[in-house]
C-alpha cells in the first residue's frame, strides 16, 4: 500500500485541476492522478490537441513497474514434493491506451481500474509431474565444506540451476541461467584459476558446479554445445572432464536433443555437489558413460 502511494506521488505530484483529472487505481487503491493537459500539444487550427506520446509511454512504463508481478514456476522441494506454480500479471497496454484516450478526448474528470493481463509461468505442476521420476543422468563431485566462501558460492550456483527445465530443442547456457556473480547477489571471494595460476575472485568455486553439470548432462547423452577446460588441472573431476565458466569469458552450454523436456535437480551440502537429470518415463535416451569424480 505504501509503495503504491509513494509511486503515485512520484509520477505526477502536481495536478493543475483535480476536477479535470484522471484517477488510475489498482484493486480500488489509487496509483496516480494525471491531467490531460500534461499530455497535450496545442496545434493552431486543429480542433483537438496532439498527444505527447513519449510522456504517455513514460506513464505506462511507470505504472507497469507498480503493477507487475513475476510468475513463479512450479518446482520441487527438497523432499521431491511439487510446489504449485503462481501466475503473474503485467499491464495490458492496449486496454490502458484505449481507456486513457477515452478520457483524453472527452471532458471532465474520469477514473478507471488499471487493466492487467495474466502472465503464465513457463513450468506448471502438470508438466513437472510428468518429468521428475525418470533419471537419465547423474554426477557428483566433492569439495571442502570447511572453506565457507567457496561452499557459499557452490550453494548459490547450484540453487540457481535447480529445478530448471530445458524444453526439446532448447539450449541451456550456464552463464545466462546463473547470471552475473556479484557480492550483491551473495557471492564471495574465493580461489579461482586465471591463466594457470590461483588467485582470488568473486564467485570462486562455481566452476565445480558447471563441471558437475557437464558430466551429468553428458551422462544423459545430451548435446554439448560449448565447453572449455581450465588452464590448470582441477582436483574435483578427472583430467579433461571440467567445464570452466566466467561471466566475461567462457560459458558452458548444451542442447536438449530429445523430444521430451528435461529437468535439472541439484543439491550442494556437506561437501558434495550432486546433479541429476530427469525426464519423462517415455523418453528414448542414449546415455554415455563418464568417469567418476
Amino acid at each position: 500500500m505504501k509503495l503504491l502511494w509513494f509511486s503515485a506521488i512520484l509520477l505526477f505530484a502536481n495536478t493543475p485541476d483535480v476536477d479535470d483529472s484522471l484517477l488510475i487505481t489498482q484493486d480500488h487503491t489509487p496509483i496516480t492522478s494525471v491531467n490531460r493537459t500534461f499530455f497535450s500539444i496545442p496545434y493552431q487550427g486543429h480542433p483537438q490537441p496532439f498527444t505527447q506520446l513519449e510522456m504517455l509511454q513514460d506513464l505506462a512504463n511507470k505504472i507497469e513497474k507498480i503493477v507487475y508481478r513475476a510468475p513463479e514456476n512450479a518446482s520441487l522441494n527438497e523432499h521431491g514434493q511439487i510446489i504449485e506454480e503462481k501466475a503473474g500479471i503485467q499491464l495490458n497496454r492496449i486496454k490502458f491506451y484505449e481507456q486513457f484516450y477515452n478520457y483524453y478526448f472527452s471532458k471532465g474528470s474520469s477514473q478507471f481500474e488499471v487493466p492487467v493481463q495474466t502472465i503464465y509461468p513457463r513450468v506448471d505442476s502438470e508438466l513437472l509431474s510428468q518429468i521428475h521420476f525418470q533419471q537419465i543422468g547423474h554426477y557428483a563431485t566433492f569439495y571442502n565444506a570447511i572453506n565457507s566462501a567457496r561452499s557459499n558460492n557452490i550453494h548459490l550456483a547450484s540453487s540457481a540451476i535447480n529445478n530448471y527445465i530445458v524444453f526439446p530443442g532448447e539450449t541451456f547456457s550456464f552463464n545466462k541461467v546463473v547470471g552475473i556473480r556479484t557480492v550483491k547477489k551473495g557471492y564471495m571471494s574465493a580461489p579461482v584459476i586465471v591463466k594457470g595460476e590461483l588467485s582470488e575472485g568473486i564467485g570462486g568455486g562455481i566452476c565445480q558446479v558447471s563441471s558437475t553439470l557437464f558430466n551429468a548432462v553428458d551422462n544423459a547423452g545430451l548435446k554439448i554445445i560449448k565447453r572449455y577446460s581450465h588452464s590448470k588441472q582441477v582436483p574435483y573431476v578427472p583430467p579433461g572432464r571440467d567445464a570452466t565458466v566466467s561471466w566475461y569469458g567462457p560459458d558452458f552450454s548444451f542442447q536438449n536433443k530429445y523430444n521430451q523436456p528435461i529437468l535439472i535437480r541439484t543439491k550442494a551440502s556437506n561437501g558434495k555437489v550432486s546433479i541429476s537429470i530427469y525426464s519423462s518415463d517415455s523418453i528414448n535416451f542414449k546415455p554415455r558413460k563418464v568417469p567418476g569424480a
